[in-house]
């Protein structure tokens, strides 16, 4: 797996202030309470292009509670068995798979939709999204959203 895909959790005080400031602009934004992009970086105290910058690279850690769903994005080769073994690796740390969409394969690549439920047994969830991105015939794996 490349340095630039890897996870790490920190203590708030060790991320830089611009990261979170992002993470307050995103919130700001799913609660409604701005409609642009503009308005919640301006109220964080950020730039437009800063939370353009780290938005897709930050955001908020849950701890692995019961209940808890992460959907992921993950570009994957059109390749027989490919599907079934991530869904394995998923099983694998007792995650449950709440919903699959796997688009038509382009030029021989899908995009793959995965939502998983975290349950009080599920594995480290950051080592089963490297886990997925290190097999071959996956191009990346993206954390669309925890809730």
């Amino acid at each position: 797996m490349s340095e630039n895909n890897k996870y790490f959790v920190l203590r708030q005080k060790a991320v830089p202030e611009v990261l979170l400031k992002v993470v307050e602009a995103k919130r700001l934004l799913d609660s409604g309470k701005v409609v642009s992009v503009q308005e919640a970086a301006d109220i964080a105290g950020i730039s437009r292009s800063s939370f353009y910058k780290y938005k897709d690279d930050i955001f908020p850690f849950h701890d692995n509670s019961k209940g808890r769903t992460i959907t992921m994005m993950v570009q994957l080769d059109d390749e027989p068995g490919l599907l079934s073994l991530i869904l394995k690796i998923v099983a694998d740390f007792h995650a449950n798979i709440l919903t699959i969409h796997q688009s038509i394969p382009v030029s021989g690549v899908a995009s793959l939709t995965l939502s998983v439920e975290v349950l009080s047994d599920t594995g480290d969830v950051s080592q089963m999204a490297e886990t997925i991105e290190e097999q071959q015939g996956v191009h990346y794996l993206k954390i669309l959203a925890r809730e």
